[in-house]
């Protein structure tokens, strides 16, 4: 969608029905646009296949494609939660306040904008595989040094440049899990995909229990163990190639003659028309990431603070709500490709928001049912988001928009957990002993409010692509640089003919037959 002040011109996408924003090549004047946030929201309610079905419309190629970005996702929570779970340790071994170590993470959110920056280009430019091995040989070095640190310099030093091997790794695993998909499968494996974060978590969990202070070496064999994972998910993606959108994408740059100046084109094109679009999905990701942050990471504080929870009742209540998380992703995202993405939204925020009185105020164990339900929601809303945001971006630079909208939202809200508790510092409780204590829940329940208001609005006023082609032929951008739609399907139709030939003249299928069937079986499920 590409828009300027006074127009808007929206992209249309092919399989468009009520709840997706419909265009050609027409402008639409703000106040149409507008008249239609409404009735845009309407759910198509497309028929509901049987989700077993739709995850067999995946080839094996394109399964291929999804495990290793779930993977890769999910390490990547692993190795971030590492550091927020052992705070304590660290800040024994280091000599230094809780509030010191936590610095580490507060680098590591502040710098992920970086690499989804660096990497997120380098992925549209040179493709989604090397990219990604790079990535992963960042963590395995920075794990390993991360164990062998002896000063807390050296600590805020790796997880500062951690943090940037971080930040590149979310648009590429959303980008090669879901640009070859077949469209019908994308909501339920968006869901999927996303809840590699909430089962991270999980295992860091375990891990922790498993290495911390288990050994002479206290903390360290976590992060000693952490850096051997990522050498099977390297070896896993160097087997894969690269995705059929991305190849396609390279073959027209490749038919212009000059790589380098066709991608320099298209991101000139593609800033130009959609800078609007751009900064949109900044503010929304702004939202959803204060929407996780400012749920979870106070949480257990508010517990243990206001509500006398042990350590073990916070760990089972933390294992729980993750596991509602990873519940709610799947589900929503699967209905979100029947009900429409926005519209799957806006029900899980206000749905959290009905759920925020006893998420902080009920006092007893019965709690964990609550957190259950609550990350359900939040996460349910979360699970619509990586294909919501490969749908909206521009295909030539789907990597690298994807993962600095989120990054960049994951930046603003990054003092989520500081602005919660300097409020609830005025929020006073009777002492316990000489431990101060404060109405934390009070303070969730209100910024919650705010976060899931602020969120329904955007998401509201914001378009929506549900079942957009991410194939090049039919990037309009790309089309427009490479001087028109016969350039396209020229440069595409000569390598299809010639990849078919030569399997033919060895014996084969054409290819198509099988790195299409998956659309194939969509088209067939559909009718």
């Amino acid at each position: 969608m590409a828009m300027d002040p006074s127009s808007f011109d929206e992209k249309l996408a092919p399989a468009s029905s009520a709840g997706c924003d419909v265009t050609g090549s027409e402008k639409m004047s703000i106040g149409r646009y507008a008249a239609t946030r409404i009735t845009t929201l309407k759910p198509p309610m497309d028929r509901a296949p049987n989700p077993f079905k739709l995850l067999a419309l995946l080839n094996r190629q394109q399964w291929l494609f999804f495990l290793v970005a779930f993977l890769g996702w999910t390490w990547d929570a692993v190795d971030y939660f590492c550091v927020s779970l052992i705070v304590p340790n660290l800040a024994k071994s280091f000599d230094k306040s809780n509030t010191d170590i936590t610095w580490g993470i507060t680098l590591v959110l502040m710098l992920r904008s970086v690499g989804a920056i660096s990497f997120g280009i380098a992925a549209d430019r040179y493709g989604r595989k090397w990219p990604f091995v790079f990535n992963n040989v960042l963590f395995i070095v920075l794990e390993l040094a991360t164990g062998f640190v002896q000063t807390y310099e050296q600590f805020l030093g790796v997880r500062a440049i951690y943090g940037i091997a971080m930040g590149g790794l979310y648009g590429n695993a959303a980008a090669t899990a879901l640009e070859d998909c077949p469209e019908a499968a994308r909501g339920i494996l968006s869901g999927m995909l996303q809840q590699g974060y909430a089962f991270g978590y999980l295992l860091a969990t375990v891990f922790a229990r498993a290495l911390v202070d288990t050994t002479p070496h206290g903390w360290r064999p976590l992060f000693w163990f952490s850096a051997c994972p990522p050498i099977l998910i390297i070896l896993f993606r160097l087997y894969l190639p690269e995705t059929q959108a991305f190849l396609d994408r390279e073959r027209v740059r490749h038919d212009r003659g000059n790589l380098t100046k066709t991608f320099v084109d298209e991101g000139k094109v593609a800033l130009k028309r959609h800078w609007l679009l751009l900064v949109y999905m900044v503010l929304l990701m702004a939202g959803f990431n204060f929407m996780s942050h400012g749920s979870q990471d106070l949480y257990p504080t508010m517990l243990t603070n206001q509500y006398d929870f042990s350590a073990n009742a916070v760990t089972v209540t933390q294992v729980v709500a993750n596991l509602g998380a990873m519940a709610g992703g799947t589900i929503v995202g699967y209905c979100s490709q029947i009900v429409g993405r926005r519209f799957s939204i806006i029900i899980m925020c206000i749905c959290g928001g009905a759920l925020l009185f006893p998420y902080t105020f009920v006092t007893n164990k019965g709690v964990i049912a609550v957190a259950f339900f609550e990350q359900f929601c939040v996460q349910g809303a979360w699970g619509v988001i990586p294909i919501h945001l490969m749908e909206l971006s521009p295909g030539s630079f789907r990597t690298f928009v994807v993962g600095t909208s989120y990054q960049l939202g994951n930046l603003v809200s990054s003092a989520s957990s500081t602005i919660e508790s300097t409020i609830g510092e005025r929020f006073p409780l009777p002492p316990k002993g000489k431990t101060a204590r404060f109405q934390y829940g009070l303070v969730i329940a209100i910024f919650m409010g705010c976060v899931y208001l602020y969120v329904i609005i955007l998401t509201l006023v914001g378009p929506e692509y549900r079942g957009r082609s991410m194939r090049a032929e039919d990037d309009v951008d790309l089309v427009d640089v490479a001087g028109g739609e016969e350039v396209v399907d020229h440069a595409l139709h000569l390598h299809h003919h010639a990849h078919e030939s030569g399997h033919q003249h060895e014996g084969h299928q054409p290819a198509y037959l099988n790195g299409g069937e998956g659309e194939e079986k969509a088209e067939h499920l559909k009718t």
